[in-house]
């Protein structure tokens, strides 16, 4: 016996929006560091006008847009990924970007490697370290950790390494987003006290 034309339709109809449905997954939220806050007025200034400073290196899970974290309390050697959390740039890039923000605001021009002319100096940045890290279930923290090197030509000038943590505010992706936004903050001003006590125009 033959469907009527109608009936048709609307088994067609229920089947394309049960699919739909069934297909369906929760769209990701996306995160970064915010806008940059005005440095402390305490904040001691690079003494030198100009700054090369190259874009962070680190591993390569660092170069993608997934949000990581690890359960201390179960496994610290298992770094694992949030499913529909996101960084809206890779945490390389995002890092990178806001070094370069805090040391312009300092008073010093920051120039890219593709820009800069010989003999300026040069800021190099290794991440080792970019995750929430979960002690329990309801507490984590942000840490961050990375090892500036500053050269002048291929001469290095001084390295230092520097780690920071914060605590987050809620047990999720938000929290660890804004912890680490902190972490990276607290990082670029003892980045900045450091470049401050070196000479470089003098080197």
């Amino acid at each position: 016996m033959p469907i009527p034309r109608n009936l048709s339709a609307l088994i067609l109809a229920a089947a394309f929006l049960l699919g739909g449905c069934a297909s369906r997954s929760p769209v990701p939220t996306f995160y970064d560091f915010g806008p940059a806050a005005p440095l402390a007025a305490a904040t001691a200034a690079p003494a030198v006008p100009v700054l090369v400073i190259a874009d962070a290196n680190g591993p390569s899970w660092l170069d993608s847009q997934r949000m990581y974290y690890r359960l201390l309390y179960a496994d610290a050697q298992q770094s694992r990924p949030y499913a529909y959390n996101r960084w809206n740039t890779p945490p390389l890039q995002l890092l990178s970007q806001r070094l370069k923000t805090r040391v312009a605001q300092s008073g010093v021009k920051v120039l890219s490697t593709t820009d800069a002319a010989a003999g300026m100096p040069l800021l190099r940045i290794d991440v080792d370290d970019f995750s929430q890290n979960f002690d329990t279930q309801t507490h984590s923290s942000g840490h961050v950790s990375l090892r500036a090197s500053l050269f002048r030509g291929h001469r290095l000038i001084d390295q230092k390494t520097f780690s920071r943590s914060g605590p987050a505010g809620s047990a999720d992706a938000q929290g660890g987003a804004q912890a680490l936004a902190a972490a990276s903050d607290a990082i670029a001003a003892d980045l900045l006290t450091w470049l401050g006590t070196l000479n470089i125009a003098k080197e």
